[in-house]
């Protein structure tokens, strides 16, 4: 298609062959097995793996909880419950254990806001520490999910509905418009018309959450401009993806954003709870990152949101760059409009 206002072409949607056709359905089952892979390697046996605690009591106590089987937790001792219930709402831990040193009732404060599996693996630690001490243990959530938020999902599935609608967006320009624009001034076009639509997907998302199911209560304004970031980078990334690698570029962004991000999110299962390599990885991928920002926001007042909005906003920034250059290509000859 040639567009005679820019006298440049656009590489609009081209029909594959039978071989290009045979590469893609093999994309696809690649991907299709890479998501059984991922999902099923992390969600089938979740196990407590050094879930960072805090402990208000004696060397011997931590020590104990350092030493049960299988390192459940990592523990840091501190000087008191004060002291224990700051490092968790900032994040320094996902739980503490308050020794009563007068008797023999023990305290351990734990953070279902954060996630409701990993809250009952904290739980399962310090009753048996407690029961190998002739001890017991009382249970106090300190940054308790909502009522409407069911083991703290919510988050991870707005998440995942802002990233859907950002890739599903972005794969429909790639489809309609051609994979590549044919020139930065197109790719700018392409970014501002994301960068509105980002913004009504951010609005829509926080009304429901908020207004419509009042699942996450009283925090509008903030998710719905982190909607926006997300929409945007997810969208950003994508048609980047697109301008380098064509159509396959959305079965990239469906391996980084899916494949890889849903099961390294903590959504179901928090880091600590799945397996080496996507613990490594959930922070550093926008699902991983927005669902944790969600959650500080909304259970831990807005604490420890530096990492998780770094890391979007460096998402964001380098699939806007990566699109510009991507647009970027030798010029074909023009061809002379008919008299």
């Amino acid at each position: 298609m040639y567009h005679s206002s820019l006298g440049t072409p656009d590489r609009g949607p081209r029909t594959p062959g039978r071989t290009g056709m045979l590469v893609l359905v093999v994309g696809v089952l690649l991907v299709q097995l890479g998501f059984l892979l991922s999902y099923i390697g992390s969600f089938h046996h979740p196990e407590p793996q050094r879930i960072p605690l805090a402990v208000a009591g004696p060397q011997q106590a931590a020590q104990k909880l350092d030493a049960l089987p299988g390192e459940p937790v990592r523990t840091t001792v501190v000087k008191d419950e004060a002291a224990a219930r700051k490092r968790i709402m900032e994040r320094d831990a996902e739980g503490a254990y308050v020794m009563d040193p007068r008797g023999s009732t023990d305290t351990l404060l734990v953070a279902s806001g954060a996630g409701g599996p990993q809250a009952q693996a904290l739980r399962r630690a310090g009753e048996r520490v407690a029961a190998e001490e002739d001890r017991t243990v009382r249970v106090r959530d300190v940054a308790p999910s909502g009522d409407q938020d069911y083991e703290s999902l919510t988050a991870f599935y707005l998440i995942v509905g802002w990233l859907v609608g950002g890739y599903l967006v972005a794969s429909l320009l790639g489809v309609t418009a051609g994979t590549r624009p044919a020139s930065t001034g197109r790719a700018g076009l392409r970014l501002a018309g994301i960068a509105l639509y980002s913004v009504l997907s951010g609005l829509g998302g926080a009304i429901i959450v908020d207004t419509v199911l009042g699942a996450l209560p009283g925090h509008f304004v903030q998710l719905w401009w982190l909607g926006a970031l997300l929409v945007f980078g997810t969208a950003a990334v994508t048609m980047a993806l697109e301008a380098f690698f064509g159509i396959v570029g959305i079965g990239l962004a469906v391996v980084l954003f899916v494949v890889l991000g849903n099961p390294s999110a903590g959504g179901a299962f928090q880091k600590h709870l799945v397996p080496p390599f996507w613990r490594a990885i959930g922070d550093w991928i926008p699902t991983g990152a927005g669902t944790t920002a969600v959650r500080n926001i909304v259970y831990f007042s807005g604490n420890a949101l530096a990492t998780p909005l770094v890391v979007l906003a460096v998402w964001a920034a380098a699939g806007t760059l990566l699109l510009l250059a991507g647009s970027v290509r030798r010029r074909e000859p023009v061809m002379p409009l008919p008299l």
